[in-house]
């Protein structure tokens, strides 16, 4: 196909990208592929700022393709649908999360698990089979395959429900898989970031007694009045945890910086459950006794396929469930990556796309 055929399937974009290590956003022109048959076409209202966001900008995990255009807790409404789609139409409320491909035939595309397909693409920093980049959501439109679009219910605010897309599947798909979800079981969430906090509100709406473990004290009347947990726990207090120790039937583990896992694990019952869900970029120590000793299960979970996600929008919708945020302009961006580093976000910055993205 000539040059001019190829420029002809494309339509411009226009985003914030960081071109090198320093991770510094800056304005961005590029273009994406035009609506096919099978694809919506998103014009981006609001998208999230995802942990995961600030480490690929940064190549914490050393495999960021530069220029990256960032953002996968994406919001926005239809403008136009493929003749091949059939669950959207041109003006409804859509979202885009984590994935934007899978092999749709393999074993875990079959069961709803497109999230683990081993040849699934991220929404950014990946490429499609035809070698195009994709780019994410810190831009003003964005053009995927129906099967990886959500619809996003009517009453869940676009820009406070967008993190849902990441931080709220990340913590309600272990929660059904490992059935975390038996009300008046008692959990544990480690960590009280933008997964954390949305799992506190997920367990609460489940019937389950949580309490926030954290090394930050005055995080405790947040914990407790604002989210709606039961109990605080320091976790840097040896006093107080050991006096919960053998209390709690589940553990969510969201803390993404190297940690003890012993500290933890004393805390569960027998037959307790610790899933861990950050992304430490060194090797945790599990020691082997108190698993032994107390039958414990220490699993993973990575956020779900497109169904469980749909699922947990509606979850969500129902029991009126949306992330607690601070709302940004496109071009504060890079302050607000400076104050993620620091976990200085209460608790998840959301780019108010539509009303600052301009060229």
């Amino acid at each position: 196909m000539s040059k001019l055929a190829e420029e002809a399937k494309q339509q411009k974009a226009f985003g914030w990208a960081a071109t090198d290590q320093s991770g510094t956003l800056s304005p961005f022109n590029f273009s994406r592929r035009e609506n096919g048959d099978e694809d919506v076409t998103l014009k981006i209202l609001y998208c999230g700022v995802c942990h995961s966001d600030l480490h690929i900008l940064r190549n914490d995990w050393g495999f960021t393709s530069y220029p990256v255009v960032p953002g996968h807790e994406i919001v926005g409404v239809a403008t136009k649908v493929g003749k091949n789609v059939t669950k959207f139409k041109a003006g409804d409320r859509v979202g885009v999360g984590v994935m934007v491909g899978s092999c749709k035939t393999c074993e875990c595309c079959q069961q709803d698990l497109e999230n683990y397909c081993p040849q699934i693409i991220f929404t950014y920093n990946s490429h499609n089979p035809d070698g195009t980049k994709n780019y994410g959501g810190y831009s003003d439109m964005i053009v995927v395959d129906q099967r990886y679009v959500l619809q996003f219910p009517d009453n869940l605010p676009l820009d406070a429900g967008a993190p849902l897309l990441c931080a709220g599947i990340t913590v309600y798909s272990p929660m059904k898989y490992y059935g975390m979800t038996e009300a008046g079981k008692h959990l544990g969430v480690s960590g009280l970031g933008g997964l954390g906090h949305v799992a506190v509100k997920i367990a609460k709406a489940f019937g389950l007694k949580v309490t926030v473990i954290s090394s930050s004290p005055q995080k405790e009347s947040e914990a407790i009045n604002r989210l709606g947990a039961d109990s605080f726990l320091v976790s840097s207090d040896p006093a107080k945890m050991k006096s919960a120790t053998g209390s709690m039937d589940y553990i969510i583990d969201t803390v993404s910086a190297a940690h003890p896992l012993l500290p933890l694990l004393s805390l569960l019952k027998v037959n307790g459950k610790l899933v861990t869900l950050g992304l430490p970029n060194k090797p945790l120590e599990l020691p082997v006794f108190p698993l032994v000793a107390g039958r414990k299960l220490v699993g993973g979970s990575d956020f779900g396929g497109m169904k469980e996600t749909q699922e947990m929008l509606d979850f969500c919708a129902k029991h009126n469930i949306a992330a607690d945020i601070e709302l940004i302009r496109i071009d504060e961006i890079n302050t607000a990556m400076e104050r993620l580093a620091k976990s200085d976000v209460r608790y998840r910055f959301v780019i108010d796309v539509a009303n600052s993205l301009s060229q």
